[in-house]
């Protein structure tokens, strides 16, 4: 009987151990698929600026937004968790973007950019509540030598 025990040990630490190896797999090649998707739009958005010889606020936000982008994508890679605060920024910068754009191209501002503003507050407001809880309630954990997650931080995703 202890061996039907100790076979299923191995057999279950044999699956976990490929499951895992799979799960990484995936997760890197889908990190590096995103990263690289990200970096060439970010460069063939600013070879169309260069194109065009010039660069709008709109362009150079969009450019913004691509930063953030890799940035996120860096921090998730090194610590396999996903800062909330950055898809906020991204979020921020897509809205004040799409704001510069709506009123620069368009005739008279109507209720629509009243949203936008808003949204653009509330997201605000989302930033600084991160901000505040991470600060209030900090994580006991950190980041060792490696880059490895030694803690974890809740509030911070």
């Amino acid at each position: 009987m202890k061996w039907a025990v100790s076979s299923r040990k191995r057999m279950h630490d044999g699956a976990n151990s490929i499951g895992n190896l799979l799960v990484e797999g995936f997760h890197y090649l889908g990190l590096f698929a995103i990263g690289a998707v990200t970096a060439w739009a970010s460069v063939m958005a600013f070879m169309a600026m260069l194109d065009k010889g010039q660069a709008s606020v709109d362009d150079i936000l969009l450019l913004f937004i691509y930063l953030e982008l890799g940035a996120m994508v860096g921090i998730y890679f090194k610590t396999n968790h996903l800062p909330i605060r950055f898809l906020l920024y991204i979020a921020i910068t897509a809205l004040t973007r799409y704001l510069i754009g709506d009123v620069s191209h368009h005739k008279a501002p109507d209720i629509g950019l009243l949203y936008l503003c808003g949204g653009i507050f509330f997201l605000s407001l989302s930033v600084l509540a991160v901000r505040f809880a991470s600060y209030k309630f900090p994580s006991s954990k950190a980041i060792d030598a490696t880059g490895d997650v030694v803690g974890d931080n809740v509030l911070d995703r």
